[in-house]
């Protein structure tokens, strides 16, 4: 059984900064490509960064240059540091680990960014 626990979100001031991390337990995790989502009231979840097992990284252009995705393959740990954070990426925030064509989603941590 597939469990991934996230943490780390809260409220911050805008220009603050946030660290989410989410453990991953019952997958390989070494093998799997990882993500980090989000979503508001009203709107599709979206990608925010994602990381190939090789480690290949993509983000939204709205986080490139603020948000790192980073992985620790020997805690089985996907963690997304976000900097110079605004009001705009006030959402819930979800991790995400995929593997042979499954996908693993965590139960959702609230990022709430004062102006």
């Amino acid at each position: 059984q597939v469990q991934l626990v996230e943490s780390g979100g809260g409220l911050v001031q805008a220009g603050g900064s946030l660290r989410l991390s989410c453990v991953a337990s019952g997958i390989i995790f070494r093998a799997s490509a990882v993500a980090w989502y989000r979503q508001t009231p009203g709107k599709e979840r979206e990608l925010v960064a994602s990381m190939s097992n090789t480690g290949r990284t993509n983000y939204l252009d709205s986080v490139k240059g603020r948000f790192t995705i980073s992985r620790d393959n020997t805690q089985n740990t996907v963690s997304l540091q976000m900097n110079s954070l605004e009001p705009e990426d006030t959402a819930v925030y979800y991790c995400a680990v995929s593997l042979s064509w499954n996908d693993y989603w965590g139960q959702g941590t609230q990022v709430t960014v004062s102006s």
